[in-house]
């Protein structure tokens, strides 16, 4: 299945795209390994439908052989026809696993940056208007707009709390990394020292300072949970939950998937086996069709929810694993159904 889809979504991918690798005149060699990406990442997206989509196939053509029928009357259980399955299903799961905590996340970053780079230049590539962050346990800050490129803020604020009281308030019109001195060039800058009786108020025209955060960590960009190992992203979750980051649930998401997805093989092939191991009027296309609408109907609970998870404070956790659940206990259902 993996080796009949993926020439296919290499092609229309390349379609839909080659007029713009033309037009910035991408070298070949990068093109390449762009499309080397595309298939590990493409692979991982769909690997449990594809082995869904196998696994009906594969046992239609028994049961239409009435082969099933031969291995139940002879004495074996159902539980036992289904043991190789879940061998099979053991042994791809463990491989979605290895490649959603190690492999994936190099692929997706040579995918995205290749993207940025040759097709949308000019496309944002980092969350940078109202960036909010905590820097440490005591200070904020915020800029209603950051140029990563030009390393350059606009309304800069940073608040120092503590005790749940401010103690001092800086502000400038802007504010600019300078690479050389790793330094930040504030200007008309304004510090407010709260007082206990009255506050003291410093103004500088141009100040040069030091600060406890790095311009990268400032923005990030945009995809920088898919191309994150496991063990990095949950630090970089950690961090970003402490810094008030307004992204926290579509990192979590990628987070949570990389487990959600090996579990969602099995599910995926106690249903196929299920659904398919009746011999049906109509053969191999009937099981196919009603495959290809489970397969659409999970699809859809997994975007729906996903996108949900992204731009609302419903639990990350809960849009990951609520497909799995619903499916498995329609894969209970259907497995006791074929057993009797």
């Amino acid at each position: 299945m993996l080796l009949l889809f993926i020439p296919i979504g290499i092609t229309v991918n390349l379609a839909e795209k080659i007029g713009k690798m033309l037009e910035n005149e991408v070298p070949l060699k990068a093109i390449v390994i762009f499309y080397l990406n595309f298939t590990v990442h493409f692979a991982y997206l769909l690997f449990p439908l594809f082995l869904f989509l196998s696994v009906i196939w594969f046992t239609s053509k028994l049961a239409n052989n009435t082969e099933v029928i031969a291995f139940l009357s002879s004495g074996v259980s159902f539980s036992r026809f289904l043991r190789p399955y879940m061998i099979g299903a053991s042994i791809i799961g463990g491989l979605a696993l290895f490649l959603g905590m190690y492999l994936t996340p190099i692929a997706s970053k040579g995918f995205n940056e290749f993207e940025y780079k040759y097709l949308y230049p000019n496309r944002k590539t980092t969350q940078d208007v109202n960036v909010f962050r905590q820097i440490n346990d005591n200070e904020f800050i915020y800029v209603s707009s950051f140029d990563l490129n030009n390393k350059l803020g606009i309304n800069f604020t940073l608040e120092h709390i503590e005790d749940n009281k401010l103690t001092y308030k800086i502000s400038a019109k802007t504010i600019k990394y300078i690479a050389k001195d790793t330094t930040y060039r504030l200007v008309d800058y304004v510090k407010r020292t709260v007082g206990k009786v009255e506050d003291e108020l410093v103004f500088e025209r141009n100040k040069d300072t030091l600060f406890a955060f790095d311009v990268e960590d400032l923005t990030p960009v945009i995809y920088i949970a898919e191309i994150l190992p496991y063990t990095e992203l949950t630090k970089f979750i950690e961090k970003e939950k402490t810094r008030g980051s307004s992204n926290i649930g579509r990192y979590e998401l990628v987070l949570y998937r990389k487990w959600s997805l090996p579990v969602s093989v099995f599910i995926l092939t106690i249903i196929a086996v299920a659904v398919s191991s009746i011999k049906r009027r109509g053969g191999m296309g009937v099981n196919l069709a009603i495959g290809i609408c489970i397969a659409m109907v999970f699809v859809f609970f997994d975007k729906i929810f996903g996108v949900l998870a992204e731009q609302s404070n419903f639990p990350s956790i809960i849009a990951v694993w609520f497909p799995n659940v619903v499916f498995g206990i329609l894969a209970f259902y259907l497995l006791r159904n074929a057993k009797r």
